[in-house]
């Protein structure tokens, strides 16, 4: 591509950029969150506080929003309507790692089967990456805010995410798939390779604003994952071919709480 044609490019990219701001007008902000991440998937015990409190990662991440009630060009508010005044996009890119045991009543102090050896001694870790957006929705005036009419501004969300996860399984007892190192309902019910899903996002939380162009942020967020290999295991009769296992009802999914700092760039 010669210079000519460059200079078109970025000229008609400036004009683009003015008409957007022209017709729709936005501000930018810039964040960054970090907390626990529960992951509740197949190791461990369904509504057990252990297996809860147990399998907690920790994650990071890098948000952006487009902020419609006030115009960066022009160092103005835009015209008012409701969705300006009420409405945020949040676009972010997350990373969060959690090592998995089995947790609850099977692998308790007590039991001392084979099965219960078997899921004392497996283990997993998943790593997973993803990126999305998603519509905050703001009760209270968000140009009130801005103006410290208010300190407190709570929000709720919800959008969609791309995730690639990678997992981990393993047994301290050896290779899996072995009758002495694996419980029955998980042969050939776990994989090692990486993986790619969407997933739905739902969060709750608030702003706490400490400065004209900044705020901290506290974020629950509930993810729904549309895969149940992200931790490595989906124990099934169609998999295991053996045993049902009605136990596993629902796809892997996370709680994430998180904190953030948030600032105006324009």
């Amino acid at each position: 591509m010669n210079i000519r044609t460059w200079l078109l490019v970025i000229s008609f990219l400036g004009l683009f950029q003015q008409a957007v701001y022209g017709q729709f007008g936005f501000s930018n902000e810039v964040g960054i969150i970090a907390g626990p991440v529960a992951f509740y998937s197949d190791f461990g015990q369904r509504h057990d506080f252990e297996t809860n409190s147990g399998n907690i990662g920790f994650g990071v991440g890098i948000v952006h929003y487009l902020n419609f009630a006030y115009r960066g060009d022009f160092n103005i508010y835009t015209r008012y309507t409701y969705f300006n005044d009420h409405f945020k996009v949040r676009s972010e890119l997350d990373y969060h790692v959690t090592k998995l045991q089995h947790y609850g009543e099977w692998v308790a102090p007590d039991k001392t089967s084979l099965f219960a050896d078997q899921l004392r001694a497996m283990s997993g870790e998943v790593t997973v990456i993803d990126i999305g957006s998603r519509l905050e929705y703001y009760p209270l005036s968000i140009r009130a805010f801005q103006a410290n009419g208010y300190k407190l501004m709570p929000y709720i969300g919800l959008g969609i995410h791309w995730v690639h996860y990678k997992p981990e399984v393993r047994s301290s007892l050896g290779d899996l798939n072995s009758p002495i190192t694996t419980p029955v309902k998980y042969f050939n019910a776990f994989q090692q390779q990486a993986g790619s899903t969407f997933s739905v996002v739902g969060s709750v939380g608030v702003r706490y604003k400490i400065g004209q162009f900044s705020d901290i942020m506290l974020d629950s967020r509930w993810q729904q994952y549309f895969t149940d290999w992200a931790d490595g295991l989906n124990p099934s009769l169609e998999n295991n071919g053996e045993r049902p296992v009605p136990e596993n009802k629902s796809n892997d999914w996370i709680y994430w709480l998180n904190v953030g700092y948030i600032y105006y760039i324009n």
